[in-house]
């Protein structure tokens, strides 16, 4: 470690900090639609199947960017490419706004992601090499905070601006920042110099092989669920094709002279353990900042104002852990602090397991509050140990491949998810048939209690209570089965605390005190 460090100067905060505005303009629009899908729906006049591909779209074209941009950065610089990916990000949100057909908006959408998802890897590579290691108390919590919050308030976010103003300002919200971003960009990023020898050789067939690999991937991660997996003709296409690319993708990583992505990376050790780590906590970040919403508007009938105010404390909690992890980060082994943020994020999940249909705000307060703090207690650490042992050659690269294993976490978990429900909602609803066919007094007593209170339909009384004891019976069985899923979430987030041992401490001097 006797290479100096890198200086700190006034200039390149201003300029670290515009990064991170772009990247957590990037995280943001991952989630902000999901809870303005039907409005864009009908306003672009839109069926179910075509406007889901508004969200898979960006997904799809994001997650082949985000390990791509690491050669793309160490190509043209960090300026050029940050530069570049959030003018054309923003030029993208702009064009979404103003789209007439949903055709139109999935390709501005899946443009929008994969010029986006440049500027997050960027970032995380940035702050590890352009800061010396005694500002990483207050850089790694920064964009901690943001990779966490953003997916986190993304679809309150979302649902607020939709509310207020319609969903073209989904993207609109989007134009002035980047501007900004962008010029910031380009006049104050001077961390380094482009390699364009690195085109000379550049690998084609890879590039290739990681878009089939990864794009189908996602797609199949995706749709999966709602398409009863490989029932559907595109899905089993969509896995040929994922594993074709898969395996073409790793033949060219090892045999090119210049492959597309460098997976030596892995053969350190705090690096394929925080990419494990970081793959996890993707489950639970995305998983549950999916699965909340859907049982507040599912079960309770809240409004997107309503689930915004209850998933905002989770997005607080973030904000006020940030700072108090940078500072424990001084003083604790950090994977000590991982231990705790996943057993942390396990205990709120397993409190979660717990669920009524009655549950409102103030019995999801003390999980939420424990998942807010433990993400940060997780994702802090877990950059550190992956990304701040790793040579600054490698940064940029390895920074892309870590991140993109968050996404796919995300991806996995919220399948794993959506799968789960369907299968447990289907055991669910076969049990407690049992107990509300005739013959059962509870079953007929509150049969005859909603048919009286139906009585002004005439004698359409008996069918609508029918129809009302089976809508209870399904509403029981959705929340039993996102109890399940929370009791799965849990586990695996307990798991994960194996690897800590795994991992090695940062080498250098051990921090004392507060600074």
């Amino acid at each position: 470690m006797s290479a100096a460090e890198p200086e700190y100067s006034t200039r390149r905060l201003v300029a670290f900090l515009a990064m991170v505005f772009g990247m957590f303009m990037a995280i943001l629009d991952i989630q902000i639609v999901s809870a303005s899908l039907s409005e864009i729906q009908a306003g672009l006049s839109a069926s179910p199947e075509e406007v889901a591909w508004v969200q898979t779209s960006y997904l799809v074209a994001e997650v082949v960017m985000i390990p791509l941009s690491g050669f793309l950065s160490r190509a043209f610089s960090t300026r050029i490419m940050f530069t570049l990916s959030c003018a054309g990000f923003t030029l993208m949100s702009l064009l979404c706004a103003t789209a007439t057909s949903i055709e139109q908006m999935i390709v501005y959408r899946a443009l929008q992601g994969f010029v986006g998802g440049g500027m997050i890897p960027t970032v995380f590579a940035s702050a590890y090499t352009i800061f010396p290691r005694s500002k990483m108390p207050m850089v790694a919590p920064l964009i901690g905070l943001v990779a966490t919050l953003a997916p986190t308030i993304g679809p309150t976010a979302g649902g607020y601006l939709t509310d207020l103003f319609s969903w073209h300002w989904l993207f609109l919200i989007n134009v002035l920042p980047g501007i900004c971003v962008t010029s910031a960009s380009w006049l104050l990023v001077d961390f380094d110099k482009p390699d364009l020898k690195l085109l000379e050789n550049f690998d084609w067939a890879g590039l290739a092989a990681m878009a089939l690999f990864l794009g189908a991937l996602e797609y199949l991660l995706e749709e999966g669920p709602t398409k009863n997996w490989f029932d559907e003709e595109a899905i089993v296409w969509a896995a040929v094709g994922s594993s074709l690319g898969c395996v073409a993708f790793f033949w060219r990583a090892f045999t090119a002279k210049n492959p597309i992505v460098d997976l030596t990376c892995f053969r350190d050790r705090n690096f394929w353990t925080g990419s494990l780590a970081s793959f996890v906590m993707g489950i639970g970040l995305y998983g549950l900042t999916y699965l909340y919403p859907v049982y507040l508007a599912r079960v309770r009938g809240d409004s997107a104002l309503q689930i915004g105010a209850t998933m905002f404390v989770t997005g607080l909690c973030q904000f006020i852990a940030a700072p108090i992890v940078g500072r424990l980060m001084t003083r604790f082994d950090p994977r000590i602090l991982i231990v705790c943020g996943f057993a942390g994020f396990s205990y709120g999940a397993w409190l979660a397991t717990f669920i009524t249909k009655d549950w409102a705000f103030g019995e999801l307060l003390i999980p939420q509050i424990f998942r807010g703090f433990s993400l940060m207690l997780c994702m802090v650490p877990i950059n550190n140990l992956a990304l701040g042992t790793m040579p600054p050659a490698r940064m940029k690269n390895a920074s892309g491949l870590f991140n993109v294993t968050r996404n796919l976490g995300g991806a996995v978990g919220l399948a794993m998810i959506n799968t789960m429900i369907n299968k447990r909602l289907d055991l669910h609803l076969q049990r407690m048939h049992e107990t509300v066919r005739w013959g059962r007094f509870r079953a007929e007593e509150t049969l005859a209690n909603l048919t009286g209170a139906f009585a002004s339909h005439g004698s359409d009384a008996a069918r609508a209570a029918t129809k009302q004891l089976a809508l209870i019976v399904r509403r029981d069985a959705t929340v039993l089965a996102m109890s399940d899923v929370f009791l799965f979430v849990a586990v695996l987030s307990l798991s994960v605390i194996a690897v800590a041992p795994l991992m090695r401490r940062p080498a250098g001097p051990r921090p004392s005190g507060g600074h």
